[in-house]
């Protein structure tokens, strides 16, 4: 059996036309939706944001209050994997299967719904890049981009109260495989053997519930990510943090305050592992979360760091 990743996002919200605009000026594009009543957006890999009210009853139960995610649809690889994973998943709470899919909630009181997968291989040009040694671009300059265009949805993050639970609970019933963790604090964990760092992050806060902490979509470059980040700076979106640099993942990023829930990450240069890889267990501190990191972020017309409280 194998899972292929997040196929689509589900978030139940109170002010649809902010959410809306936001998701545009993330990047997005809308496009019609399948779903009477819901509007829906894709990245370029065909992953889907749907956009509900949040009191629509078609939604599953949130999990925290206000705006947040209500859903995350997995992918398989087989049609013959929700067979699978039917047996794996029958006694989990919610667990309900109809003939192309199946669906339960984790540990954590997060709905997940899995079918086959139905997004689509982008291909882009990415400017390579120059290292002492490694002469990649020759008479090429590096690009600058003025605005994200996301390529799909590389990872959720989860406060849970229950860490150990919900670990548990996706590496034993999901079979997913432990990247890095903090001692008590976070599981990195990815849903194949191969593949990016994580496309799942459990945090554990003392005291804090199961909520959203942020979603994460990938971009082709560290220029995108600070052209996209600049260019929702322009457009009135806040920064949460960045740009700067995880050196658990190596990824780097830029995080935006959303009023879907949380925050919306760009992010690009992961870590791509295989069976190889042994899992580094570490403390938890502030070095590990980030190497580097403009607080505020970058103003998009002066180009510099915005003052915190701007």
């Amino acid at each position: 059996m194998k899972i292929t990743g997040i196929e689509a996002l589900k978030f139940g919200v109170e002010d649809r036309q902010k959410a809306a605009d936001f998701l545009a000026d993330f990047g997005l594009t809308q496009v019609p939706s399948d779903i009477d009543g819901a509007d829906l957006y894709s990245t370029l890999n065909q992953s889907r944001i749907y956009l509900f009210d949040a009191d629509d009853a078609r939604l599953p139960a949130a999990f925290e209050p206000g705006s947040t995610l209500r859903e995350v649809v997995w992918g398989l690889s087989d049609a013959a994997d929700l067979d699978i994973l039917a047996d794996r998943l029958s006694g989990c709470a919610g667990f309900v299967r109809a003939a192309d899919s199946l669906g339960c909630r984790d540990t954590n009181g997060m709905s997940l719904t899995f079918r086959l997968s139905r997004v689509q291989p982008v291909e882009l040009k990415v400017a390579p890049i120059n290292q002492h040694g490694d002469i990649r671009r020759v008479d090429e300059a590096s690009p600058v981009y003025e605005r994200g265009e996301p390529i799909g949805v590389g990872h959720v993050v989860f406060f849970t109260p229950d860490l150990a639970a919900t670990q548990a609970f996706y590496r034993d019933r999901l079979g997913f495989h432990l990247s890095d963790c903090y001692e008590g604090k976070g599981a990195f964990m990815r849903c194949a053997a191969e593949g990016h760092h994580h496309d799942i992050f459990l945090l554990h806060v003392p005291g804090k519930p199961a909520g959203l902490n942020h979603v994460a979509f990938t971009v082709r470059d560290i220029h995108e990510v600070i052209g996209a980040g600049m260019a929702m700076n322009r457009k009135g979106w806040s920064t949460f943090l960045g740009p700067g640099r995880h050196p658990i993942s190596s990824a780097y990023f830029w995080y935006v305050n959303s009023p879907l829930g949380g925050a919306f990450e760009y992010y690009t240069n992961d870590d791509y592992l295989t069976s190889a890889w042994q899992p580094r267990t570490m403390e938890h501190k502030l070095e590990l979360f980030t190497e580097w990191a403009v607080e505020g972020g970058l103003d998009g017309h002066t180009r510099r760091q915005l003052k915190q409280g701007d």
